[in-house]
């Protein structure tokens, strides 16, 4: 076998072995067992509420174990193929089998880095909002074209996708729009991705072909369940309705069943038009804003813990975290994490992985200070 796979066998080995630490493979093995016992009770759906506990503990545990014995097998398979083909002298064995390790390397990798999601939201499902920045056609356009960007990594990765508001552009594009994302750990992945993106291209608006650098800002939420008491006084809010807009015009009401509630003591405003229902809307959005408060505790709590870090992480519209570059030549790039793509393309069209496994390896294990901007 060359060096060069023996190493990423040897990393692949690495990443399985500290997956089971993680896990403490001994002790999740013996309540899988547990679990797989009480599914089987006849009594278990007296309680519905602990049932559905008992069944999703069971869903998640199973899914990590399996997840870990599918890649030790996966690499032992790999390694036999290399072996028939080293003992038949046939290449095209060795290379299939060689290509199969740098995939478990890779995947196992992936999983390591999954893993450090286990904050207290980190499994949830998560609220995405992008909205425009200054700059009209140009931002809201760009504000599209991130919406987009996230709605097809979520499902790519099969996560459930539903536009809770949507506000379209003067022109084109949008000036905001707030998604709900469904999936295990979907707040985990796109916790890092709250922040201002930058686009700078040729205009498709502009007549001259001018080149344009367009903002618009993401901020992502978990949605938190009623085990989380967040308290609220109806007096430190004030409560909007209006008409909604649709998804590119679709689902217009006539009524004003769009609901906007603003929380006067921190500012923070969500607004739901997913329903006709005003009354639908109003729960959404009471709900949402439960979750922006708890978002906002959780990074208080960070920022206590460790205010360096919080330095390094605060979120504001004048944090830029990532650029992209269409034209005068290509380049996706963390100013983070030095993170690069030289395929926006690709990267606009959801593969956010490797941007989103290094800034949570970055968040976990520290890193340099944020690379310089581009021009």
């Amino acid at each position: 076998m060359r060096a060069e796979i023996e190493q990423a066998s040897d990393a692949a080995k690495q990443s399985i072995g500290l997956l089971r630490r993680h896990l403490d493979w001994d002790t999740v093995e013996k309540r899988l067992a547990e679990l797989n016992a009480a599914s089987e009770d006849p009594e278990l759906w007296n309680d519905a509420e602990a049932a559905q506990k008992v069944m999703r503990d069971r869903t998640q545990l199973d899914e990590a174990v399996s997840s870990i014995k599918r890649l030790e097998q996966d690499l032992d398979d790999a390694h036999t193929l290399i072996e028939l083909g080293e003992a038949e002298d046939d290449q095209a064995t060795i290379e299939e089998g060689e290509r199969a390790v740098r995939a478990v390397e890779a995947e196992a990798a992936r999983r390591q880095i999954e893993s450090l999601l286990s904050g207290e939201a980190d499994g949830f499902d998560t609220y995405l909002e992008v909205h425009s920045g200054a700059g009209g056609t140009e931002s809201q356009d760009w504000a599209n074209m991130l919406q987009r960007m996230y709605a097809r990594w979520a499902e790519r990765r099969k996560y459930k996708v539903e536009i809770v508001e949507w506000s379209d552009g003067e022109e084109a594009g949008i000036k905001g729009a707030t998604l709900l994302i469904k999936g295990h750990n979907a707040y985990g992945w796109l916790k890092t991705e709250s922040g201002v993106h930058r686009l700078v291209r040729i205009s498709p608006y502009d007549s001259s072909a001018r080149r344009h650098t367009s903002f618009a800002s993401v901020w992502v939420y978990p949605v938190i369940d009623d085990r989380i008491e967040i308290e609220i006084k109806e007096s430190d809010c004030r409560i909007d309705t209006y008409r909604s807009s649709g998804a590119g015009g679709q689902h217009v009401n006539t009524t004003d069943s769009a609901v906007r509630i603003t929380h006067i003591p921190t500012g923070i405003v969500v607004a739901c038009q997913q329903e006709r229902s005003q009354h639908k809307n109003r729960a959404t959005a009471w709900n949402m804003l439960r979750a922006r408060l708890y978002e906002a505790e959780l990074k208080k709590r960070e920022e206590k813990a460790n205010a360096e870090a919080a330095a390094k992480t605060d979120i504001g519209w004048g944090h830029q975290i990532r650029s992209y570059v269409l034209q005068p030549y290509q380049l996706v790039k963390d100013l983070r994490t030095g993170t690069q793509s030289t395929s926006p393309d690709d990267v606009l069209d959801g593969e956010l992985d490797p941007f989103m496994e290094s800034s949570l390896a970055q968040r976990v294990y520290g890193g340099a200070e944020a690379v310089e901007d581009i021009d």
